[in-house]
């Protein structure tokens, strides 16, 4: 069985690319499961996409590389996924971003293929219950009370 909020955050990544929203649920489930190692790469990976697609070239390498280091000693089918792929797309990422003043290169979104079967079906399952985020949010936002705002 796998963990709800790990479900969720696939779906937030392959479905809706919303990397923001990657980082909040995988965050949460990270801190509820002692710093596990695994999800702290993977919520790295969404914030190196979510800040390369931002234009922080800087912020998405230093994310990339963390993220690399955390998760490339896993076998190469972990958690149900692809993991090996991802690791080695985010070399990618690390290689091309480290010579992007120079020669930049255009920023793709990265698909993490699942290979459980009981995954799959959560996740598809799951996809059905779960709204997207529109817009998706592009920084932290403060709740609207603490802001001074009303509704």
């Amino acid at each position: 069985m796998y963990e709800r909020l790990y479900v969720a955050f696939l779906v937030y990544f392959n479905r809706d690319r919303d990397y923001f929203e990657c980082h909040e649920v995988l965050e949460e489930l990270w801190l509820d499961t002692d710093k596990d190692p695994r999800y702290k790469g993977l919520l790295q990976a969404a914030v190196a996409l979510f800040h390369f697609r931002n234009d922080n070239i800087r912020g998405g390498l230093k994310m990339f590389r963390s993220a690399v280091n955390k998760l490339e000693g896993y076998a190469e089918d972990e958690l149900g996924i692809r993991m090996g792929k991802l690791v080695e797309e985010m070399r990618e990422y690390v290689r091309g971003l480290s010579g992007y003043e120079q020669y930049p290169i255009p920023y793709r979104d990265l698909t993490i293929d699942i290979v459980d079967p009981k995954l799959r079906k959560a996740v598809d399952e799951a996809s059905r219950h779960i709204p997207p985020n529109v817009p998706q949010r592009r920084k932290p936002e403060r709740p609207r009370a603490k802001q001074g705002l009303s509704s």
